[in-house]
C-alpha cells in the first residue's frame, strides 16, 4: 500500500511519475511510480544526508551497478547514478517488500564486530536528514547546450536583426543627418561705429549791393540848363516831364500859394 507524496517528495524522477510511497527507511524513500506505457515501478531514492556522504553515494551506486553487498539483486529497469542524487527503477515488488528497496540495504553500516564479542551499533551523522535528496532541477533553457537547429536558428536571428539595424542607421544618416549637418551663418564682423557731426549750412555769400542815390548827388545828376544847351546855341531850357496829376487839394509841405496842380520842378527854388 502507498501512502501519499509528502512536501519534498519529487513529483517525477527521469521518465517515471510518481504516484504515492511505498516506504521510507534511514538511508531512503521507495516510491511507487509508472513508466511512460504505464507499467508500475518502484523507485529508490537515498535521503539528503545519504546523498550527501560520499561512502553512502558510492555504495548506493555499486549495489544498482554490480549488486555489490546484495545477496540477490533485483532486476534494474532504469537507474541515474551520475548526478548527486541516484535513484533506481525496479519492478514493483520482490519477496513481499518493493524490489527497489534492496538496493538501499548495502548504504547502511551496521556493528563493525561480529560474534560473541560485539560493540555497540555505528550510526552515520547524517541519519537525522531524512528528506529526499531531489535531482538538481533542469537547466534553464538558454544554459542548455545548442543543438545545431537552435545554433544557426539563433545565427540567423542575430543576422536579421543586425541587417535591420544596418538598414535604420542608413536612413537615419539619409534623412535626418543633413539638417542636423547644416553649417549655421557666420556673425557678422563687429562694426565700431563712429558718429560724425552734422553737416553745418554754409553761409550765403556776400551780395554787392548798390548805395542808393542820396538826394544831393541826384540834385547834381538832373542836366544843368546852361550845360545841356552848350555847344549847340540853343538856349533851351530843361523843362520837367509832366508827372502824374497830384491829388486834388493841397500838397501837404506845399509853399503856400502855389496851385493844387503845380509842383516845383527839380532843381528849381520855388
Amino acid at each position: 500500500m502507498s501512502t501519499p507524496l509528502q512536501y519534498g517528495d519529487p513529483p517525477a524522477l527521469g521518465p517515471f511519475r510518481v504516484q504515492g510511497r511505498l516506504w521510507a527507511g534511514e538511508a531512503g524513500v521507495v516510491y511507487a511510480g509508472r513508466a511512460a506505457d504505464g507499467a508500475p515501478v518502484s523507485l529508490a531514492l537515498l535521503t539528503h544526508g545519504a546523498a550527501r556522504d560520499p561512502a553512502a553515494h558510492e555504495r548506493f551506486v555499486a549495489a544498482i551497478t554490480s549488486g555489490a553487498g546484495l545477496e540477490q539483486a533485483p532486476p534494474v529497469v532504469a537507474a541515474d547514478v551520475e548526478g548527486p542524487a541516484p535513484w533506481v527503477a525496479a519492478p514493483p515488488y520482490a519477496d513481499g517488500r518493493p524490489a527497489a528497496a534492496v538496493f538501499l540495504d548495502p548504504v547502511m553500516v551496521r556493528g563493525a564486530l561480529r560474534g560473541r564479542l560485539t560493540g555497540p551499533d555505528m550510526r552515520p551523522y547524517w541519519i537525522g536528514d531524512r528528506a529526499p535528496a531531489l535531482p538538481p532541477p533542469p537547466l534553464p533553457r538558454r544554459l542548455r547546450p545548442l543543438t545545431q537547429t537552435r545554433r544557426a536558428v539563433i545565427v540567423a536571428a542575430v543576422v536579421t536583426a543586425l541587417v535591420f539595424l544596418l538598414v535604420m542607421v542608413l536612413f537615419w544618416l539619409l534623412f535626418t543627418r543633413d539638417d542636423e549637418t547644416e553649417i549655421p551663418p557666420r556673425p557678422a564682423p563687429q562694426t565700431q561705429f563712429t558718429p560724425t557731426e552734422p553737416p553745418r549750412p554754409s553761409p550765403p555769400p556776400p551780395t554787392t549791393s548798390s548805395p542808393s542815390p542820396r538826394p544831393s548827388e541826384t540834385q547834381s545828376a538832373s542836366p544843368d540848363p546852361s550845360e545841356s544847351g552848350e555847344g549847340t546855341g540853343d538856349p533851351i531850357r530843361h523843362r520837367p516831364e509832366p508827372s502824374a496829376a497830384p491829388p486834388a487839394g493841397p500838397v501837404e509841405g506845399a509853399p503856400e500859394g502855389a496851385s493844387a496842380g503845380v509842383r516845383p520842378a527839380a532843381g528849381v527854388a520855388p
